[in-house]
């Protein structure tokens, strides 16, 4: 599946530079390994593209809704944490 979604210009740099390996996203659409990410660089202070794209195959997808690791009280005073990895 090819999924396309808008990516701010800090963050579109570090991913086409290859310095940021993971996204952060709600969960509020399906995603799979190996499935493509089309980002599409988004202006927040001008609202429009930029027209620079990238396209990313998707190797691993975790859900935070069903993860039960910490507690709710230790997730609402710490907050999560993603970590990119090389």
């Amino acid at each position: 599946m090819r999924i396309e979604k808008k990516v701010w210009p800090e963050y579109f740099q570090k991913i086409l530079d290859g310095d940021k390996n993971y996204e952060v996203r709600l969960a509020d659409f399906e995603c799979r390994s190996g499935d493509i990410l089309y980002l599409k660089e988004w202006d927040p202070f001008t609202r429009t593209y930029t027209g620079r794209t990238i396209e990313k195959t998707v190797t691993f997808v975790v859900k935070t809704k069903d993860l039960n690791f910490w507690s709710k009280e230790d997730i609402e005073k710490y907050g999560y944490q993603v970590l990119g990895l090389k």
